[in-house]
């Protein structure tokens, strides 16, 4: 109380809150003297709740534990439980100041969960607020899920055609689409800098840079993280996706780079990835080097993962190829199969002689097509006799899009089979000079097929259904069945359901609403699922373990894509992969004599599949001209699989010898990983959560494993629990320290002040010679006189807490009062009265100046920490600082590169002002719980 005024009858208090540190202005009517009595029940409740809260708060803080190695926070705050490996690469990544790191785990083992606890813990530390997540475009709408789903964390998704519209809604001199939101996904694609393209202008293609690549570098980002990062590598440095590269790497101090297939032998491109983490480290190709690479690099393999228990993280996988044969009354298919091969040959043929190779790529796509099913092939057809008879002279040419034809072919080898029929479909341009008169036949034949009944496979299909479900016992038997095309998807869909198997459909058509629906449809309700290779991208279908591929991709990495959408982490059964192909067929007799000669070599050299040694394009390349040349020349298979076969080993061999991360890979720390999963920290907010409630007139009832929560405001969480396990076992919400109500709880602790009543306090466990006056303190630092908001990412305010304990003849034991703090938390106590005012009062004063005394060591200790945060934090702005005008010296237009580096200095200004200013801080002590505990604590 500061003030008392009475003015025309009434008296009006102005009173000082010290939780918020506010003056304010009461009337006498709405306050109430102290009491001296108190509500046993409710005042243990009060202890409870405000002794758990300062435990939370003290980690929040981020205290140092007992092996001397700060607690990482991200674990503990997100849904998912994390796997020894990915604890350890969260460890790794955090035990350095600057966060710039390949993660290079193999496929399947969650790299995407490994970006989210670090993204998470930065964020927690306060050393992250904008970030942007860089993925292929088949990708972009799973890392907006996965983070929302696992992290709690929002991204926005920005396609290009977004920019136009952001663009308007964006004002201001600084202000882009880029700065709108502060947490952003865009596909490598979408914003990678253009050269050229036929018909632009230079001014046009400067301002599509400026929009997508200039604008998004120069945005002002904490960290960025980069899917598929091996794509950045490029052919050579002149290719845009490396020089986007490059920008994104000059654009924030965090950068995480993700790919399970970093290296491939190509050390000039491996040279250009390292040099996106440290420019000075990797200046040059001979700095790259395995003991250099070493401290950049964080890999497991799969061999190494385990769970929790030590226990290998996957099992092995049975797959079996699975040949269809024609039967008679499929002749007409098989003659359909027949001349479209013969199409295929002589118009691939005639296309690379006149140098039309998209035309030559279309043709090789028919055979795929005739492979898949009727319906995609006669739909296809149907589209290319429509190109045909609407041909011009003028052929539209995409290669100016690109910067070399090896640019041209790694994009075309990274689309899956549809995305290039679309793409190919395009290109209005007969192979042959009377292709219109043979595709019309062509078509003919795969009309009359298509009404003579269903296609061999598909009727071989449903004998496999039925098989599976016997064999493996299940009459609701869950089956993905995997196509290149949404034609032959469409054509499965109506087969299946006449025959009453329920179906839901996948493709890269669908919206991410969509494709949640979809997966939730399958995992509850439907028996099958059918995708094509993009609706597939990012799918976690781990309560499935059945794959038929229908039709399988030439490249053996979208196989092994395939499947890895059913063994994942968390998989409980052996997979199966069941993998169609036509019995007396070129591709039966190339899958046959390849699977034969690599599984030789892979034995050799002691790796499990092509993926271990290539990446999906360089795959892609290989295997397509393999399989064209044995279309092409039946009766030189040996010789065309034999010539793959070297090839790759040779890529082995140069892995091997060349490769600077062959070798590198993390061993899980499964100590750290049991030490995270049995930290009471989900206890501790339970009970805080629980005690809050009961002592402020909230409500907490307890229904089985969970909590039906009443909050005093009447705000209600029913089915609640606190740990994650708990929220998986028994589908209930998970309340955490990402819920607003339970951190506020930890970070809003109220004080008290002298002249309030102090309780007669027994804990139950305590030794019976343990006895006297116990208190608990907030020490803690703020800044004075800075801004906010304010440029640093340094904590504006630090606190620990401090326990004192004094026995009845005045002698202090600090040992005693942390042991008193740990038996509040974990014993039954019970409020037996209270202490007379005046012993109240002088209890307070007695230990304030005990925690004034001892609690100078930690003041200290806070003191250096925010002097070595502002330290670091003056290095980190100048490091990004440097980052981004390196980044705008790169701008082609003068004016917006001096408007740019005028905004940047004026920032630079800011922040040496705010680093200057954070150097003064306020100290405060502020008291949170006294009481009287032990064998006098009688009711007085």
């Amino acid at each position: 109380m500061i003030e008392k005024q009475t003015l025309w009858g009434q008296t009006v208090f102005r009173i000082w809150l010290p939780a918020s540190d506010a003056i304010v202005k009461i009337p006498g009517s709405a306050l109430n003297p102290i009491r001296e009595e108190i509500n046993p029940e409710n005042e243990r409740h009060r202890i409870s709740y405000i002794a758990t809260a300062a435990k939370v708060a003290d980690l929040l803080e981020g205290s140092i534990n007992v092996r001397n190695e700060h607690l990482l926070l991200a674990p503990m705050e997100s849904n998912v439980i994390p796997l020894p490996h990915q604890i350890t690469a969260l460890s790794r990544t955090m035990s350095g100041d600057r966060v710039r790191y390949l993660l290079a785990d193999e496929v399947g083992l969650g790299k995407t969960i490994e970006a989210g606890l670090v993204l998470r813990e930065l964020k927690l530390r306060g050393l992250a607020r904008r970030i942007l997540i860089v993925a292929p475009k088949g990708i972009v709408t799973q890392w907006v899920s996965e983070m929302q789903t696992h992290f709690n964390e929002k991204f926005q998704l920005i396609l290009g055609e977004d920019l136009k519209t952001l663009g308007k809604v964006s004002s201001g001199e600084s202000s882009t689409p880029w700065t709108i939101f502060d947490q952003i996904v865009v596909s490598i694609d979408s914003v990678k800098p253009m050269e050229k393209r036929r018909g632009w202008p230079k001014e046009r293609i400067a301002e599509y840079n400026k929009i997508r690549f200039e604008d998004l570098i120069t945005a002002g980002w904490d960290l960025v993280i980069v899917d598929e990062s091996h794509r950045l590598g490029g052919s050579t440095d002149q290719i845009a996706r490396y020089k986007l590269g490059q920008g994104l790497a000059e654009s924030a101090p965090y950068l995480l780079l993700l790919t399970a297939t970093p290296h491939q032998g190509k050390t000039d491109a491996f040279h250009r990835l390292m040099k996106l983490l440290d420019t000075e480290t990797f200046p040059d190709i001979e700095s790259v080097s395995r003991d250099r690479v070493a401290p950049y690099v964080i890999r497991t393999e799969k061999r190494k993962a385990v769970d929790a228990e030590g226990q290998p993280l996957f099992k092995p996988r049975r797959t079996e190829m699975s040949p269809v044969s024609w039967q008679q009354h499929h002749h007409l298919q098989e003659l359909l199969y027949k001349s479209v091969t013969d199409y295929v040959r002589e118009g691939y043929n005639q296309a690379i002689k006149d140098k039309n190779y998209h035309i030559g790529f279309l043709m090789i796509l028919m055979q795929r097509l005739v492979v898949s099913s009727t319906r995609a092939i006669r739909t296809t057809l149907e589209r290319r006799l429509e190109a045909l008879k609407n041909q011009t002279q003028l052929i539209i040419e995409k290669l100016d899009n690109y910067e070399s034809l090896d640019s041209e072919l790694e994009s075309i080898y990274d689309m899956d089979g549809q995305e290039l029929l679309d793409e190919l479909l395009e290109f209005h341009v007969a192979a042959l000079e009377n292709e219109v008169n043979l595709v019309e036949s062509i078509l003919n034949s795969a009309v009359q097929c298509e009404q003579a009944g269903p296609d061999a496979k598909a009727e071989y299909l449903i004998d496999w259904i039925y098989r599976l479900q016997s064999e493996e016992n299940e009459s609701d038997l869950k089956t993905l069945i995997f196509t290149e095309f949404v034609s032959t998807q469409a054509m499965l869909k109506e087969f299946l359901e006449a025959r009453g198997i329920s179906v839901v459909c996948l493709n890269g058509s669908l919206s991410m609403e969509e494709r949640i629906q979809v997966q939730e449809s399958f995992r509850t309700k439907t028996r099958v699922l059918i995708s094509t290779d993009a609706g597939g991208e990012g799918l976690n279908l781990q309560f499935c373990h059945i794959v038929i591929n229908y039709d399988i991709p030439w490249n053996p990495m979208r196989l092994e894509q395939r499947i890895g959408r059913v063994d994942r982490i968390g998989q409980r059964k052996t997979v199966r992969a069941i993998n169609f192909v036509f019995e007396n067929s070129v591709e039966l007799r190339v899958r046959e004599v390849l699977e034969q000669k690599l599984s030789v070599i892979f034995h050799e050299y002691g790796i499990d599949k092509t993926g271990d040694v290539l990446d999906s394009a360089q795959a892609g390349g290989i295997f397509e001209e393999m399989f064209t040349a044995a279309i092409l020349n039946p009766d030189n298979i040996d010789d065309v699989t034999q010539k793959t076969v070297d090839q790759i080993k040779q890529e082995i061999r140069d892995v091997r010898e060349r490769s600077a991360i062959y070798g590198i890979s993390d061993e899980p720390d499964l100590h750290a990983a049991e030490r995270l999963r049995s930290h009471p920290l989900p206890h501790w907010l339970e009970q805080m959560t629980i005690s809050y409630l009961e002592s402020h007139g909230g409500k907490a009832s307890r229904k089985k494993s969970w909590w039906n929560l009443l909050w005093p405001d009447g705000a209600k969480h029913t089915k609640a629990v606190f740990n994650s396990r708990d929220a998986d076992i028994f589908n209930a919400k998970l309340l955490n320290l990402e819920n607003p109500r339970i951190r506020g709880l930890a970070l809003n602790i109220p004080p008290i002040a002298a002249g309030q009543p102090i309780p007669n306090v027994q804990v139950k466990d305590l030794p019976e010679n343990i006895a006297g006056y116990w208190g608990l303190y907030e020490i803690r630092i703020t800044l004075s006189n800075l801004q906010i908001p304010s440029s640093l990412r340094t904590p504006h305010a630090r606190r620990r807490f401090l326990t004192v304990f004094t026995n009845e003849e005045g002698k202090v034991f600090l040992p005693t009062a942390r042991h008193i703090w740990n038996g509040i938390n974990d014993s039954e106590l019970s409020v037996t009265g209270t202490l007379s005012m005046d012993d109240s009062k002088h209890a307070f004063e007695r230990l304030r100046e005990v925690a004034e005394e001892t609690g100078k060591d930690i003041f200290s200790e806070l003191m250096q920490e925010h002097s070595t945060a502002l330290d670091k934090e003056s290095e980190r702005a100048e490091y990004a600082f440097e980052y981004r005008r390196k980044s705008i010296e790169k701008l082609g237009l003068a004016e917006v590169k001096n408007y740019r580096n005028k905004k940047l200095d004026e920032e630079i200004s800011t922040c040496q002002r705010d680093i200057k200013l954070a150097r003064n801080v306020i100290p405060d002590l502020r008291p949170l719980l006294i009481m009287k505990v032990g064998k006098g604590a009688k009711d007085e």
